[in-house]
Formats: C-alpha cells, structure tokens, sequence
C-alpha cells in the first residue's frame, strides 16, 4: 500500500489565506514607501542643484515645492522641510513625517520616514572608503 504524499486541503487553504494576507498587506503599505521614495529622491536631486550651497531656506523650499508638484507628493510640502547649516557651512535638508495606513477594520500601520540630504552625503563618503 502507497502512502499519499502530497498537501492536505486544509494546508493549502492555509497556504493560499496566507498569501493572500501578506499581497494585501504589501499592496496597502507599497504607496507609502513609494511616496517616501519619491521625497528622499527630490531632496537627493536638490542637493545636487549646482548652486545647493548658497540657496538660501526660500529656494531650498520653492525647489522642493516644485519637485513635489512633477513627482506627485502629497504627504508633505517644502515647509516641512528643516533646513539648517553643517560644519563647512552647506545646508542640510531634512524631513521626518509619519504615514498611517488603515489595513484591517480598526487597525492600522504607523510608519515613520525620515531623509536628510546629510545622510546621502555620509553614505557615498562611505562607498567611496570601501571602493579604495
């Protein structure tokens, strides 16, 4: 006599709710990040601007603010953004905000974002130093 091999029924449904659950999650929580995505990119790109080190904090904002309008963002505006100065005297643009997004009746994810155009400046400063 052969023993069955194979999946049960109530294995696969198990199985297939489980799928199913981590495909709705990752399909609510995905805009967050790409908008999160979308901020850090239009920061990065500011920082880059030839003349990023002597604008002042109403064109750091205006840049933004017309960076937001071509990408899209909606979660946050050029004046959330904190601008202040680094040790040789280069601004520094950063933001911290929070996403909530409703995933099951009353419960909902709470992610916090944050980007600075310091922390892009440390982590090619850091390539660099592993490339040599």
């Amino acid at each position: 006599m052969h023993k069955q091999r194979g999946i049960t029924f109530i294995g696969l449904v198990f199985v297939i709710v489980t799928l199913g659950f981590v495909a709705v999650m990752g399909m609510k929580l995905m805009p967050a990040y790409l908008e999160y995505f979308s901020v850090k990119n239009a920061i990065i790109k500011l920082s880059k601007e030839p003349s990023f080190a002597s604008m002042s904090k109403k064109d750091i904002v205006d840049e933004f603010d017309r960076s937001a309008t071509i990408d899209d963002i909606k979660v946050v505006a050029g004046k959330d953004l904190e601008v202040s100065k680094d040790d040789a005297g280069k601004p520094v643009v950063s933001i911290e905000y929070q996403a909530t997004i409703p995933l099951i009746a009353n419960v909902s994810a709470l992610i916090d974002f944050s980007a600075s155009t310091e922390s892009a400046r440390i982590s090619k400063q850091a390539a660099g130093v592993d490339a040599q």
